[in-house]
């Protein structure tokens, strides 16, 4: 489980987020919506244990991943070095995952070879490989067309079922967190504050 106690989270003289309390356990998907500006991205890289400036915390397993809102591959690295170099994986697993994600024989392109549907596959490969306690989702499918977009979620809701992390997902997009989801929130205000929408409601729109 995770489990985030939030006092205050600023920049410099600017309160970004307020008081907040956030638990998500394994198998559970929490999806985040909000208005651009709102905090979502801050609020994820405090989970991921990238922003550790912050008052409050934070109780989180181990073995965390995330996916960014651009593929944040290292240009000059191979696709499956861009796999394993960043989270330990042995070329054999890597292999695995990447066909998992339909990249089967594009392990020894260039990212600057790839399409941005297929970079992105590999940032899932990425972040899956060391099957994670906490999985972060950050707009992972932004700019992609509807039809990458469908093949991706279905992708990455597979993978959830066979892992099984705790999940928190942050988008805009009403379709993304009606199909992953199985919690919904919203972060609005300034400072944004969490609000968690009735379980009721989520399950009726899923």
């Amino acid at each position: 489980m995770i489990a985030l106690d939030l006092t205050a989270k600023s920049f410099g003289a600017t309160q970004v987020l307020g008081p907040m309390r956030l638990r998500v356990e394994p198998g559970e998907v929490l999806g985040i919506s909000g208005p651009s500006g709102a905090g979502k991205s801050t609020l994820l890289r405090i989970l991921a244990g990238i922003d550790r400036r912050f008052e409050g915390m934070l109780d989180a397993p181990g073995r965390r991943a995330m996916v960014f809102q651009s593929p944040t591959l290292m240009p000059w690295r191979r696709v499956i070095d861009n796999v394993t170099i960043p989270t330990g994986a042995t070329t054999a697993e890597a292999a695995e995952i990447l066909a998992r994600v339909g990249l089967a024989g594009l392990e020894r392109r260039w990212p600057g070879q790839l399409s941005l549907g297929q970079a992105r596959r590999v940032g899932i490969a990425r972040a899956f490989v060391g099957r994670p306690d906490l999985l972060i989702l950050d707009e992972p499918f932004a700019s992609l067309d509807a039809e990458r977009i469908e093949d991706l979620l279905a992708l990455t809701a597979a993978l959830i079922a066979e892992t099984r992390p705790a999940v928190v997902l942050a988008s805009h997009a009403e379709h993304e967190l009606a199909t992953l989801a199985t919690r919904r929130a919203r972060l609005d205000g300034r400072p944004a504050r969490l609000i968690e929408a009735q379980r009721e409601r989520v399950r009726a729109g899923s």
